[in-house]
C-alpha cells in the first residue's frame, strides 16, 4: 500500500522565546516492509539541521533556533510503501515459552528485556501475564493472548493518561491510548522474558472509521521470537501491524522514540497543536520519485 503521512506540529508561546534546542523523529524507517519513497521536512522559523541515525537506527533530525520566536512550526511530509507481513498461525507453535530467556545473551535483545522509562515489570505485572496464559507454553501463542487480554480488558479512552504515564499506572487504570496499551503489552512480555520494544508511527484507517488510534500518531509492539525475528502486533486494535501501519521509530519505551522535543529559554505559557493526516496514493511508480527529500 503507498501511503502518503504530513504530521504537524505548532507551538505558540504567550511571549517571544529563544535558544530552542529540538530534535524530530519524524522521517519513517526502511526495513524490508517499508520502503521510503521521500520526506520532505520544513522549519519556521527558518533553520537548518542535521540528520543523524540514533542507537536504535531511528532517523534523528537536530535543528537550532536561536534568535526570538513566537511560534514555532515543523511539517512533516511523507510518502511509504508498505507490505503485509507473512505471521504464524494463530494455533502455531513457534518457540517454547520456557526457552525465551535465552534471548537474554543475544545483542538485539538486551535492552528490550531490560526495565525502561516507563516500563518497570513487578511482581504484580508477571503474576498477572502468568494469569494470561493460563498454562500456554509456546511464546508466540503468549503474546497473542497478552494482545487480546489488552483489548478486550481494558477501555480506549483519551485525556485519561499522558506521554509520560508508566506501565504501572496505565495498567491500574486499565483504560488509556496506545502508547498505553503498548507499554502494558511490552512490560508483560518482558515479565515473561519475551523481549518486546515499542514502535512508534501511524495507522490509515481508510473509509471506514473502525480502527483506533488512527489519523493520529500511532504506537504498536515488536516482539523477538528466534527463528523469525522482531513481529509486530497492535494491541489497541487486537491485529498484526500491517500494510496500514506506518513505521517511524523503535526503542524500549516513548522516552527513546518521542516525535518531537526540544528545549528553550522564555515564558512556560505555550500551547501545542498536532496535526496527523494519512492518505493512500496509485498505486504507480510514477507518482513520487524515489529519492529523499530534505527542505527547510
Amino acid at each position: 500500500m503507498r501511503l502518503q503521512v504530513y504530521h504537524r506540529t505548532r507551538y505558540q508561546y504567550g511571549s517571544p522565546v529563544s535558544e530552542s534546542f529540538n530534535e524530530a523523529r519524524l522521517q519513517p524507517v526502511e526495513v524490508p516492509l517499508q520502503r521510503v519513497h521521500s520526506f520532505d521536512l520544513r522549519i519556521s522559523p527558518q533553520a537548518s539541521f542535521k540528520c543523524q541515525k540514533d542507537f536504535y537506527q531511528n532517523h534523528v533530525h537536530r535543528f537550532d533556533i536561536l534568535g526570538l520566536h513566537q511560534e514555532l512550526l515543523v511539517e512533516a511530509t511523507s510518502v511509504v510503501t508498505t507490505t503485509r507481513p507473512d505471521l504464524p498461525a494463530e494455533d502455531a507453535e513457534v518457540y517454547p515459552l520456557s526457552e525465551m530467556h535465552r534471548c537474554l545473551v543475544m545483542d538485539r535483545c538486551y535492552d528490550f528485556l531490560q526495565p525502561s522509562a516507563y516500563i518497570v515489570p513487578d511482581e504484580v505485572s508477571r503474576a498477572l501475564a502468568r494469569e494470561i496464559l493460563q498454562g500456554e507454553l509456546d511464546a508466540w501463542r503468549a503474546c497473542l493472548r497478552i494482545m487480546t487480554f489488552i483489548h478486550e480488558g481494558f477501555r480506549y479512552q483519551a485525556q485519561v493518561t499522558n506521554a509520560h504515564t508508566t506501565m504501572a499506572e496505565a495498567l491500574g487504570l486499565r483504560q488509556g491510548v496506545c502508547q498505553d496499551f503498548a507499554n502494558v503489552m511490552i512490560g508483560l512480555c518482558r515479565g515473561l522474558h519475551i523481549p518486546a520494544r515499542y514502535v512508534s508511527g501511524y495507522l490509515y484507517n481508510g473509509p471506514a472509521d473502525q480502527l483506533r488510534g488512527a489519523q493520529a500518531s500511532h504506537a504498536w509492539v515488536e516482539v523477538y521470537l528466534p527463528g523469525l525475528g522482531w513481529l509486530a502486533l497492535d494491541p489497541t486494535n487486537a491485529q498484526a501491524a500491517g500494510e496500514r501501519h506506518v513505521k517511524l521509530a523503535v526503542g524500549r519505551d516513548y522516552a527513546d522514540v518521542s516525535p518531537f522535543k526540544g528545549t528553550y529559554r522564555g515564558t512556560a505559557q505555550r500551547t501545542l497543536g498536532v496535526e496527523v493526516l494519512v492518505t493512500p496514493l496509485e498505486d504507480s511508480p510514477g507518482i513520487v520519485p524515489d529519492l529523499h527529500r530534505q527542505a527547510v
